[in-house]
């Protein structure tokens, strides 16, 4: 409810009322003063679209100079025509300076990751420290949800920080960024995910882009159950300790997920946890059944099975030959 309280505040700058806009919402006068009350993601996305529109200003009075409506449908089209969501997220950062000087955004690749970066160059707070915040979390929620529709896949996130102290209503937090830790009193506005979703293609279209423009702000709320990282993310956990025998309870909790969503996400991307674990074990068993002299019965183990036997009725069901038999033609 604070963020409702951010825009009623932003209508009463310019000298209008915002009673539509809550009547609009569903959200009567008194709940809006409730210190802990809460908005739906569809009350979220009515009000926000509906504000931004009335006011003409997609940054709500945050920033020094009104961004005028269709200023950032204007960013993401800009760009559209980008090879890969990499250099769409860079040229989105750097077209938004051209919007505000309030802000500098900038795109973080390292060996942990990328992240997406906010620095404060103007006063976001000059009116109000939800202002601020709401602010803040507007722009990450933006970049995060075009990332995610530009190629039509969950970007779980690794981590997130906030410049400010913990608000009373953090753990809805949890909702608006999930996955990772929450970090808060931070130096800079951020959040982090894994880097290799910026090598993946664009998947949309203009055709595409003015159906999502249609809408208000889905981008903000709405999740994407396809992760097209997903195949490889299940296959490096499953490579990380091949001995093991890896069930689906223990990859979902390295991964953020429950069991059923992992089973579910991967059917979707044509996949299943078993033939993925099958793969890697193959692979494993013959990288050391051709760089080593490790007993059969050893290589069994080393790849997480118990016994020789059904190792070997596995290895000749993947690979048509026996671990002997492949060796020999190996080093042969």
């Amino acid at each position: 409810m604070a963020f409702a309280r951010v825009m009623a505040a932003a209508y009463e700058r310019q000298g209008q009322n915002p009673a539509e806009l809550m009547k609009l919402a569903q959200i009567a006068p008194h709940q809006l003063q409730q210190a802990h009350g809460r908005i739906t993601a569809h009350q979220m996305e009515v009000m926000s679209g509906a504000a931004m529109q009335e006011l003409d200003d997609e940054g709500l009075g945050a920033f020094s100079r009104r961004l005028p409506w269709g200023s950032y449908g204007m960013l993401a089209r800009a760009s559209l025509s980008s090879p890969d969501l990499g250099v769409a997220l860079k040229r989105w950062c750097r077209h938004h300076g051209l919007l505000t000087d309030d802000v500098q955004l900038e795109l973080v690749q390292s060996a942990a990751g990328a992240a997406i970066a906010i620095d404060e160059r103007g006063d976001l707070g000059r009116h109000s420290a939800p202002g601020r915040e709401f602010c803040l979390v507007h722009v990450l929620r933006n970049i995060h949800g075009l990332a995610c529709w530009y190629i039509d896949s969950r970007i779980p996130l690794q981590g997130a920080r906030f410049p400010f102290p913990a608000p009373p209503h953090a753990d809805a937090y949890r909702h608006m960024f999930p996955g990772g830790q929450l970090e808060f009193n931070a130096a800079r506005a951020e959040i982090r995910f894994d880097a290799r979703y910026l090598a993946l293609p664009l998947r949309r279209d203009e055709k595409a882009l003015r159906q999502m423009l249609q809408r208000a702000l889905p981008l903000t709320v709405l999740q994407y159950r396809r992760d097209r990282l997903l195949v490889a993310q299940v296959r490096q956990a499953l490579l990380a300790r091949p001995e093991q025998g890896h069930g689906a309870e223990g990859i979902a909790g390295l991964l953020h997920m429950s069991a059923r969503t992992l089973h579910r996400q991967l059917k979707e991307e044509g996949a299943s946890l078993q033939q993925l674990k099958d793969e890697v074990r193959c692979e494993r068993a013959k990288d050391l059944l051709y760089r080593s002299s490790k007993p059969v019965k050893q290589v069994a183990a080393a790849v997480g099975f118990g016994n020789e036997k059904s190792f070997i009725r596995a290895f000749r069901h993947w690979t048509q030959t026996s671990p002997a038999e492949f060796r020999r033609g190996a080093q042969g």
